[in-house]
């Protein structure tokens, strides 16, 4: 389904710290690459925020690149269409890539936009990540028509999550709630809460500002609460590893902090095994140039938790990341993914 004229906005931010510099404003026109493109296809899942997500790229591309037709392609994806299962089960998160990764195979697209804690931990060679733009909100929130936040809530009282990651830390650290699978896209899950299917439920902040839903939010979540998935809040651009002239091309939409940050988060991810089955959080920030991140394993249940944390150069992420995996195990991360089987 080839999308050609759709227009989509940024929504405003109520939480300018960890706001996208490139939402809201005009990027200069970028310098000539030796063959400018002259047409680019987006590959995109189909849900409002996917298309959201997508239509911010290809703003930003037609502005660096004014003479260039940028189309959008849209796609239903395997996770789209299994939401009777909790995605532990079902396969992970490649299922939301696999289309669009053979759409770029097969040439029906140059590049695809991801949320870049859906895209797997292990990479096929045959693709690249050749962008990961500016991060928004990186955290978790609590939606909410009854309760104001999670203290609030009453035991026995039911909060909707569709990860292992929060419902692990929302076990360890309010264990009087009930807490109950929530699959479905960004409006599916806010109608299940208003249909009274649920008390309060937990989304990722990002979503919900970029669709201009930010009112919906209750409360942010701290990362001390609520530690975010590797990649929570960021933009990806995946293009085939065989054409470095879409890597040229997409080159000024990457921003290096969140790429550093991203990129130490997904090492300890991949080193511990990081997919849907297991509980894990992994999130990094800048600091007066010095990348600090932490990272957690937990049982399911949240009665066993191993913490990390640290702070190294952002010349070499992935080591951080390894070197944080390391410090998890030792903290008992190894025994719990042995139990988990992982």
């Amino acid at each position: 389904m080839l999308l050609q004229d759709r227009r989509g906005g940024p929504a405003g931010s109520t939480f300018p710290v960890f706001h996208s510099p490139l939402i809201g404003r005009s990027v200069s026109p970028a310098p000539s690459p030796a063959s400018p493109p002259a047409r680019i296809v987006i590959a995109t899942r189909e849900s409002r925020l996917a298309l959201w997500q997508a239509e911010h790229v290809r703003s930003l591309l037609q502005q660096l690149y004014p003479a260039c037709q940028v189309e959008l392609s849209g796609m239903t994806t395997r996770g789209d269409q299994i939401l009777d299962r909790p995605l532990s089960k079902v396969g992970g998160k490649g299922l939301f890539v696999k289309e669009l990764e053979a759409a770029l195979l097969n040439g029906a697209a140059d590049l695809a936009v991801h949320s870049m804690k859906d895209v797997p931990m292990q990479m096929e060679p045959e693709f690249s990540l050749v962008a990961i733009g500016p991060r928004e909100v990186p955290l978790d929130a609590l939606v909410s028509s009854k309760y104001a936040s999670l203290e609030d809530m009453p035991p026995g009282a039911v909060v909707g999550t569709s990860s292992l990651r929060r419902e692990a830390q929302l076990h360890a650290r309010y264990p009087w709630l009930a807490v109950t699978p929530l699959r479905g896209n960004l409006d599916t899950r806010l109608r299940k809460l208003d249909e009274g299917q649920f008390d309060a439920i937990i989304l990722a902040a990002a979503g919900l500002k970029r669709l201009g839903l930010g009112n919906r939010i209750r409360a942010v979540l701290p990362a001390e609460d609520s530690l975010p998935a590797a990649g929570q809040g960021a933009l990806g651009i995946e293009a085939l590893a065989s054409r470095p002239e879409v890597a040229a091309w997409l080159a000024p939409l990457n921003d290096p902090d969140t790429a550093a940050c991203v990129r130490a988060e997904r090492a300890v991810s991949r080193a511990l095994a990081g997919s849907c089955e297991v509980p894990l959080g992994a999130f990094a920030e800048m600091r007066a140039g010095s990348i600090y991140l932490r990272g957690f394993v937990a049982s399911p249940d949240g009665t066993r938790m191993a913490h990390a944390e640290l702070s190294g150069s952002s010349a070499d992420p992935e080591a951080l990341g390894l070197k944080l995996a390391e410090e998890l195990r030792k903290q008992g991360a190894a025994e719990i993914l042995a139990a988990l089987g992982s």
